[in-house]
């Protein structure tokens, strides 16, 4: 055997040998989502946790991300969410909210609630209910607070954010049981605790064998970013439930606003492609008109018959306004809409799931990897952030007892924290939903009943207000 053929066998045998040799971490994190990169910044944060070497994956790319900082767009994006008290005060634990673009979020201080069937209406005013921010606002400034962290560390930062990076296969190393994820740049790497804030399809939830249940609500989530006829005196959250689901109109800064409107599969569709003159006036009917006037204008858009619509609509929401003095226009309804952001229309299906378990050996789940739900009240983002708390508590007391951050006597006490919360969430979130897309008139009166008897109990309000805020 030649001396230059034996050195190609040995580079061919050393260079399959770094090939299959996975870098190891003690924790990988799937998802850039919220959910990840609060986990990452949380993990970096503590004084428990910091010198863990972590490792985050996605799918997609980050630049708009790391560049929302320096070079932020004019116009707002169209995904928005409501951020509870409860969750600022976590970004601001771990440092991230300093860096959040505050002339881009919109706290708000009352909220409206009426049924699309009757008169009832149920009115909220508290501090701070809750907070409208675009979703990469939240992602950049956890990435901000990242890069300061990492600016701040003494010797190797231990953080590595692996984007437009896709998760292959995951695999289970046969001696020591640990999870390796396999990745689309060819890389392999291995881990103590492998975390999926990977979302509804969640590679990580079916490597880890649990079952998610739940169902497709047969409805879309349409969302837009509004532009209002003038900057609204108070910053009020409007909430109708129409039979085919509840519209609802978030504040924004100045004289925007951000819509979620919740309908059947083919409403939603057509809301997406319509004229956006047409468009607008529908949203403001949302609000103003009976159900037998907007079930007429979902039959005729639906049947591409638009022909008059917008003259005919101007006369019904001017008609259905005169009953009402304008001080009364100014305390039940959102202010008229006049355009939208063009581009900014877009829908999302709306659906339950639920886990049964949120972690298994050496697996634990975030987010909407773990459990999903409809948007009506606004608890999907702040929930996974929850997940995110009660994951690095206890990350840190695993690691204070000197405890195998895979163990499941780690991982096991999170679950048993946060199930029963979010599974309750769930399931309120989910019969309002049913209960409100119920036509039956005793049904109708019976709720109208009971919303208006609620309103007129302080208590109660403050109570309710209190659990939605998460304080």
């Amino acid at each position: 055997m030649s001396l230059l053929f034996r050195r190609s066998l040995a580079t061919v045998a050393e260079t399959a040998i770094k090939v299959a040799e996975p870098k190891v971490v003690d924790v990988l994190i799937v998802g850039g989502g919220p959910a990840g990169l609060t986990l990452s910044a949380a993990l970096k944060n503590s004084r428990v946790t910091r010198d863990l070497k972590v490792s985050l994956i996605e799918g997609f790319n980050l630049q708009a991300v790391r560049d929302f900082h320096q070079n932020t767009p004019e116009i707002l994006t169209n995904r928005v969410v409501s951020l509870t008290p409860q969750t600022v005060d976590y970004l601001q634990h771990i440092g991230a909210w300093k860096w959040i673009k505050q002339e881009r979020i919109q706290p708000y201080d009352s909220m409206i609630i009426t049924e699309g069937l009757s008169d009832a209406r149920l009115g909220f005013d508290h501090p701070e209910i809750a907070t409208m921010c675009e979703n990469v606002n939240i992602q950049s400034s956890l990435y901000q607070r990242i890069e300061e962290l990492k600016s701040e560390a003494k010797e190797d930062f231990g953080l590595d954010i692996i984007d437009n990076t896709k998760v292959t296969q995951i695999t289970k190393c046969p001696i020591s049981k640990w999870p390796i994820v396999h990745l689309s740049n060819g890389e392999q790497i291995k881990t103590r605790l492998l975390v999926g804030a990977d979302g509804f399809n969640s590679p990580v939830r079916k490597f880890a064998g649990i079952e998610s249940r739940g169902w497709f609500y047969q409805r879309f989530g349409v969302v837009a970013t509004l532009k209002l006829e003038y900057p609204p005196f108070q910053r009020t959250a409007y909430q109708r439930f129409l039979p085919t689901g509840p519209i609802a109109m978030l504040p924004m800064p100045e004289d925007r606003a951000t819509m979620v409107w919740s309908t059947t599969v083919p409403l939603s569709d057509v809301l997406t492609k319509i004229d956006e003159e047409l468009f607008v006036k529908l949203v403001n009917a949302a609000f103003l008109l009976e159900d037998v006037d907007m079930s007429y204008y979902h039959k005729k858009i639906l049947a591409g018959e638009t022909e008059g619509l917008l003259e005919d609509l101007d006369w019904r929401i001017e008609h259905a306004t005169q009953k009402y003095t304008e001080d009364e226009l100014d305390e039940k309804f959102p202010v008229r809409v006049v355009g939208i952001e063009t581009g900014s229309r877009a829908r999302f299906p709306l659906r339950l799931s639920h886990a049964d378990t949120y972690v298994e050996e050496r697996i634990a789940l975030v987010g909407d990897a773990a459990h999903t739900t409809h948007p009506l009240a606004g608890q999907g983002l702040n929930m996974g952030q929850g997940d995110v708390q009660s994951l690095v508590h206890h990350l840190e007391r695993g690691l204070e007892r000197g405890l195998d951050l895979g163990n499941p006597l780690v991982l096991e006490p999170y679950w048993a924290d946060r199930y029963p919360v979010n599974n309750m969430l769930l399931g309120v979130v989910d019969k309002l939903h049913k209960l409100y897309s119920l036509t039956a008139e005793p049904v109708v009166a019976l709720r109208s009943f009971g919303l208006n008897a609620i309103n007129q109990l302080g208590f109660l309000k403050d109570f309710m207000i209190k659990q939605v805020s998460g304080k």
